[in-house]
């Protein structure tokens, strides 16, 4: 994978969910999704199979069934916006999961965006999704602050959607 085909310096830098490079916005958001083993891995398998970008209503048309770098995938918004990515990397540990893809030529903005399941000591989990993006089209530029917004309720949306396919058939998630 050649890190020229991406739009933007820093390939797989979003590792560190608190890194930002000089220039960009930053987005971090985590939710509580629920606790224990069950819930942790129904909530990787969500993230690794595309589930659940595909139950919030995006497009999804990706090169494979499993995120793993250096997999392309196509995600469609509002069924018009195509935003075309490239997994950078992979996380499948004891008490953490996730994924992060780079955006390629054609996509509206530039930059990582990483989905995180972590369980933590007491066995409560969580999904962080943390970014570093700029404007890289001109209707993303003109949105501003209203871009940057909609990027944050979509995280937020994330977690819901995580909770949802992470608790099913957990009781007392």
């Amino acid at each position: 994978m050649s890190s020229a085909d991406f739009t933007y310096d820093h390939v797989g830098a979003s590792r560190d969910p608190d890194y930002c490079p000089s220039g960009f916005h930053h987005l971090r958001e985590r939710t509580r999704l629920g606790e224990g083993e069950k819930v942790f891995r129904q909530a990787a398998d969500a993230l690794f199979t595309w589930e659940m970008h595909r139950e919030m209503g995006v497009g999804i048309d990706a090169s494979a069934d499993r995120a793993a770098p250096g997999v392309d995938v196509t995600v469609t918004l509002a069924g018009v916006v195509k935003a075309p990515c490239r997994v950078v990397w992979t996380a499948d540990e004891y008490r953490r999961a996730g994924w992060a893809y780079g955006t390629l030529a054609g996509h509206p903005e530039t930059g990582e965006e990483a989905f995180v399941v972590h369980r933590t000591g007491d066995g409560t989990v969580w999904l962080t999704v943390s970014a570093f993006s700029r404007p890289a089209r001109w209707y993303a530029r003109a949105g501003g602050p209203a871009t940057r917004s909609l990027q944050h309720a979509y995280a937020r949306r994330c977690g819901k959607i995580l909770r949802r396919l992470a608790t099913r058939g957990v009781r007392d998630a």
